[in-house]
C-alpha cells in the first residue's frame, strides 16, 4: 500500500502567460481559495511570442508580502548558466527571510530557451547535470552562514558569505522529466519535481530510481516530497481551453524543447504547432465536473506523489482558482486522507 503522509495541493503560476501584476492577484486569490502552495516558472523567455516572462524572484518577493500562509517557490530555477549559484542562494535566502518556512527552491538543468538565449552557453546534458550538482553543494554551503571559498570545475567563490539568512532551512527539489534523471534527484535533492501526462510506468520507474538515489545518500525516499505539475482546466468549453494551452504552452510539450536550436519564443512557438488538440486533451483534465478532476488527481496520489500543482491555461484563471478551491480541493483532501491504491491498480 502507498500511503500519502502529507499532501499539498498547489497552483502553478504561469509566468509565461500572464503579466506580473495580474499573476500576483491570482496568487493572492489562490491563497484565499485554499491552495497550500504555488510554484512559478523561472524563465527568461516565454514559450510563445505573445507570452510573458517576468523575473521570478522579484515576483516571489511581491507574493511573500501579499500572502501569509501559502508556500512558494520556483518550478524550476536553473542555478548554473543565467545565474551563478551564489546569487540563487542569496535570492532564496532573502525570500525565506520574508516568507519563513513557506519557501522551497525547485532546480533543474535548464532549457536553451532561457539559458542559451541569455548567456550564449548550452553545454551537453551531462555537463549541465554535473554543474547542477556542484551548484547545489555550493548553495547549501552558503546557507550555513560561514564564508565559503569554492574552487570547483564550474564555479568559484572567494570568502563569499550570505549575511541575510532565514532561521529555517530551504528544501531543494530537483526536476526530473525522465526515469533516468530521477536517481540524480534522489541523490542530491530534498525532493522530486516532475510534470504529469506520461504513462504510469514512466512514473513508477521514476520513483523507483528516485528512491535508489535517496538510499545511496542515506535517506528514506518515502519521507521526501514528490512534486508533480498537472494540466487541469475547470471549464465546459473544451475547445477554448485547448486553444489557450496551445497558444501559450505547446512549445513545452515537444521533445525538442531542450535543443539549442529552439532558443527564441518564435522558434518554440513554430515547433509547438505540431502539437495537436488530442495530445493536449490527453495530457491533462479539461472538464467542469469536479469528480473528473478528483479522479484525475487521484491517479497521481496512487502512484506515490504527494505534492500536486494544478496548472490551468485559462481561458479564465481566476474562475479556475475559485472553482478548484470550492469544488475540487476539499474532495481531494478527503481522498488523500484515505489509504491510496497500489500503483499497479492504475496501470
Amino acid at each position: 500500500m502507498v500511503v500519502v503522509n502529507m499532501v499539498s495541493l498547489g497552483w502553478k503560476a504561469g509566468a509565461e502567460q500572464y503579466a506580473p501584476g495580474e499573476l500576483l492577484e491570482y496568487a493572492v486569490t489562490a491563497e484565499q481559495a485554499g491552495f497550500d502552495a504555488l510554484d512559478v516558472s523561472d524563465h527568461f523567455h516565454p514559450w510563445a511570442e505573445q507570452g510573458q516572462a517576468s523575473f521570478a524572484w522579484t515576483w516571489l518577493g511581491a507574493v511573500a508580502a501579499r500572502t501569509t500562509r501559502i508556500r512558494l517557490g520556483t518550478g524550476v530555477t536553473c542555478p548554473t548558466l543565467r545565474y551563478h549559484p551564489s546569487i540563487v542562494a542569496q535570492a532564496a535566502a532573502t525570500l525565506a527571510c520574508l516568507a519563513g518556512d513557506r519557501v522551497f527552491l525547485g532546480v533543474g538543468t535548464g532549457e536553451a530557451l532561457n539559458e542559451f538565449s541569455a548567456v550564449g552557453q548550452w553545454p551537453g546534458y551531462r555537463v549541465r547535470q554535473a554543474q547542477l550538482a556542484e551548484a547545489i553543494e555550493l548553495m547549501k554551503a552558503l546557507w550555513k552562514g560561514e564564508p565559503v571559498t569554492h574552487d570547483g570545475p564550474s564555479f568559484q567563490t572567494h570568502q563569499a558569505k550570505i549575511y541575510s539568512r532565514p532561521r529555517q532551512s530551504i528544501p531543494i527539489y530537483i526536476s526530473s522529466l525522465a526515469p533516468e534523471s530521477a536517481y540524480f534527484a534522489g541523490l542530491h535533492g530534498d525532493g522530486l519535481f516532475t510534470v504529469g501526462g506520461e504513462e504510469p510506468e514512466v512514473y513508477r520507474d521514476m520513483l523507483k530510481n528516485f528512491a535508489a538515489g535517496a538510499k545511496k545518500a542515506g535517506r528514506d525516499a518515502s519521507r521526501l516530497p514528490k512534486l508533480i505539475e498537472l494540466s487541469a482546466d475547470f471549464t465546459g468549453d473544451k475547445q477554448a481551453a485547448i486553444e489557450s494551452r496551445k497558444r501559450f504552452w505547446a512549445g513545452a510539450m515537444v521533445p525538442a524543447m531542450f535543443t539549442q536550436r529552439l532558443h527564441t519564443p518564435a522558434l518554440s512557438e513554430k515547433n509547438g504547432k505540431v502539437v495537436g488538440a488530442d495530445t493536449i486533451e490527453q495530457a491533462g483534465c479539461i472538464s467542469d465536473r469536479p469528480q473528473e478532476h478528483v479522479d484525475y488527481a487521484r491517479r497521481y496520489f496512487d502512484m506515490g506523489f504527494d505534492h500536486l500543482f494544478f496548472h490551468s491555461a485559462g481561458p479564465d484563471q481566476k474562475a479556475f482558482i475559485q472553482a478548484y478551491g470550492s469544488k475540487v480541493l476539499p474532495q481531494l483532501r478527503k481522498v488523500a486522507a484515505a489509504p491510496a491504491e497500489t500503483a499497479a491498480s492504475v496501470a
